[in-house]
């Protein structure tokens, strides 16, 4: 049984989930809390702490989620510190709630966020999260995309993560613990292959045809009329209106449709979306050397994000991942076994038993 609200930010929605979990739920059973915040939703799972590590990987199937629940941006860049601190609270309560566990049952919470690019970043929500949770809870704050790797490998970090949605990053760890990143920065500092990227180049290219600085495009006519507007004119009210991330990412459909329908521009605004992304995972690889030392080495790719969904006949997924492999011949592919907020959880359970272990407690 499920219900589903409209999700705007700060307000949320709850889904209850009827999984086989093995065993009765009771108030005193150890869980973990997994967020997987980005920049156009946040989603919290509660699980049973499962002893997992980096070396004990033996997870049940199907997955234990006891309650999960869904709320709208909790990026601090995007939404302000308030409204961040607000969703991310909210939506740890309702699915806390939901599985039918008390906050005094939680041993870790892992959260994932877009917008935690430095040390001050974790450190915020790190005090907002004391403010919630006794002090025995293990709290561990991430960048979404160390969730969204952890989603592919089931709680382990190795390998890189490509996300492209509303923004893009890559995120990656070599097997003696080091990490590095590429983009990330959001609209402003360039993640051109993110959805965001491609739909403001879309648009700056219906105004340029408009003006007569660039080619004529079949973008004009698509996106008047999915935006319900006459005039490319009109376009420039439009933006400025709500200049939100997401909103303008909405448009990369018509941008893909477009180029199926053969449009020069359109294609050439997905293939350097392409070019992009592929130059953004080439980054992080050789910062770690994951392909080692003769470039032959195996690593995964974690592919995340819904730009990277195949189309009818445009895969940018797929077409990363071929440039890739030209230059890594050891480089493939995983599709997530599971959501983010799932590989937050796992990955909280796996900092928390390595954490345990280093103590000598187990």
């Amino acid at each position: 049984m499920s219900t589903t609200n409209n999700i705007q930010n700060g307000e949320v929605s709850i889904d209850r989930f009827d999984l086989h979990l093995g065993s009765e739920c009771n108030e005193e059973e150890p869980v973990v809390l997994g967020v997987d915040g980005g920049t156009t939703s946040t989603i919290c799972v509660c699980m049973p702490l499962l002893p997992i590590s980096n070396s004990h990987n033996h997870l049940p199937d199907p997955l234990p989620v006891l309650g999960r629940a869904i709320a709208g941006c909790s990026n601090h860049n995007s939404v302000g510190e308030t409204l961040a601190r607000d969703t991310l609270g909210q939506v740890m309560m309702e699915a806390l709630s939901t599985s039918g566990s008390k906050k005094s049952a939680v041993q870790a919470v892992c959260l994932g966020v877009s917008g935690v690019n430095h040390p001050n970043d974790q450190e915020r929500i790190l005090n907002w999260l004391r403010e919630i949770f006794p002090r025995h809870v293990k709290l561990y704050v991430q960048n979404d995309a160390v969730a969204a790797l952890a989603s592919g490998s089931m709680g382990k970090l190795h390998g890189c993560v490509l996300i492209a949605g509303t923004g893009s990053i890559a995120y990656g760890f070599s097997e003696d613990g080091k990490e590095a990143r590429a983009a990330g920065g959001g609209p402003v500092l360039g993640d051109w292959g993110s959805g965001y990227g491609i739909a403001a180049q879309a648009l700056t290219s219906v105004i340029r045809a408009h003006d007569g600085r660039g080619p004529h495009t079949m973008l004009t006519d698509s996106i008047l009329k999915s935006l319900n507007l006459s005039s490319p004119d009109e376009l420039i009210g439009w933006t400025y209106a709500d200049p939100s991330w997401a909103r303008i990412a909405a448009l990369v459909p018509v941008v893909v449709t477009c180029a199926e329908d053969g449009d020069d521009v359109a294609n050439q605004i997905l293939n350097d979306a392409v070019e992009e992304l592929s130059l953004t995972v080439k980054a992080v690889v050789h910062r770690l050397g994951l392909c080692g030392q003769d470039g032959s080495g195996e690593f995964p790719v974690v592919l995340v994000g819904g730009v990277l969904i195949p189309n009818k006949n445009w895969d940018i997924g797929q077409k990363v991942v071929d440039r890739l492999i030209k230059t890594y011949p050891g480089a493939f592919p995983v599709l997530p076994k599971v959501e983010p907020a799932v590989g937050a959880a796992l990955l909280g359970c796996n900092f928390y038993m390595k954490e345990k272990e280093r103590n000598g407690v187990i």
